[in-house]
């Protein structure tokens, strides 16, 4: 009797410790799977669906929720790349939004120069200067060359940002650029005079070279790179032009014996206000976008411009245009 209850317990033992927990044990775990599986693995499911569709189309999406063993580690994917994009993008609008407070800080500065001259101009004439003609013409005649100063930077400033607006078409025909060289040089022969400076062409450029571009733009570059190289140039200096065949392309140069560019100014001379001498530069008149605008119509042109300078000896601006058949 005794014997028989000692085995009772032993086997109620057994039962408890082991067949119990296992039971218990294995309806947790499909109780587990099935909330999973109901409650987040179907809400991935939908996430990674939404992702999807929003990047491939909904047939991707559907193709791509078949394989459903790699689920998880497609939304992860996803998610990496996700935030990656978004990384970059803030990246962007980061380096945008400084570019747009050095742009707006330097339109101000070289705003506010000019209507300070024009304010002071008028009201030394108020103040009674406008009696004395001699003063009075003088005055009025600095006021309007800031007025022109002003408006050279409004021009150039909704120039610009035509170019980089991506509206800027352009009127593509054959012309020999050798031609046109000739011509810019015939237009500022009297700003040349006025410095006692001589334009040429170097030697074995005096052929005829055929290009395809927009001609009234590239009038306008040829016309602010010789501009610059006369003003910049030294007095009984020399502006020469250089053009040359380079198979698919012809390289055009204008090369100056002015005092040139110290290499450090170099990389930068195309960024929009950059001027290597600031006084110098608003002196002559220039609004520090010239070269700024002349890059944008060569890259429009899907062509490339440069600058090579060797300080006391010149520089040499030099762009290439396709060349005609």
């Amino acid at each position: 009797m005794f014997s028989s209850v000692l085995l009772f317990n032993a086997h109620w033992d057994w039962y408890f410790f082991v067949i119990i927990p296992a039971i218990i044990f294995f309806a947790v775990y499909f109780i587990v799977k099935y909330l999973v599986e109901t409650f987040i693995y179907r809400r991935i499911k939908l996430i990674y669906k939404t992702i999807t569709v929003q990047k491939s189309g909904k047939d991707k999406a559907k193709e791509a929720l078949g394989y459903q063993e790699n689920l998880l580690d497609e939304v992860q994917a996803q998610v990496d790349e996700y935030a990656r994009t978004k990384s970059d993008e803030i990246a962007r609008l980061k380096m945008m939004e400084n570019y747009r407070k050095d742009f707006l800080g330097n339109v101000s500065h070289e705003l506010k120069t000019p209507i300070f001259n024009i304010q002071g101009y008028i009201e030394t004439l108020l103040d009674g200067a406008i009696d004395d003609p001699t003063i009075s013409r003088n005055y009025l005649v600095k006021a309007a060359a800031n007025v022109e100063r002003l408006n050279n930077i409004v021009q150039d400033l909704l120039e610009i940002t035509q170019y980089e607006s991506g509206d800027l078409t352009l009127d593509v025909d054959r012309f020999d650029v050798h031609i046109l060289i000739k011509e810019v040089f015939e237009s500022l022969e009297f700003k040349a005079k006025d410095k006692v400076i001589k334009m040429s062409f170097k030697k074995g450029c005096e052929a005829p070279f055929y290009v395809m571009a927009d001609k009234s733009r590239i009038t306008q570059v040829l016309n602010n790179l010789v501009v610059n190289a006369i003003n910049y140039g030294h007095k009984n200096g020399n502006v020469f032009a250089g053009i040359y065949d380079m198979e698919e392309n012809i390289l055009v140069e204008v090369t100056d014996d002015g005092p040139g560019i110290d290499e450090e100014h170099l990389p930068r001379l195309f960024e929009r206000f950059y001027r290597v001498d600031k006084h110098r530069s608003r002196s002559q008149g220039g609004t520090g976008l010239g070269l700024s605008i002349v890059k944008h119509i060569i890259e429009a042109h899907h062509q490339s411009i440069n600058v090579r300078s060797t300080p006391g000896k010149g520089s040499t601006f030099w762009f290439t245009l396709k060349k005609a058949k």
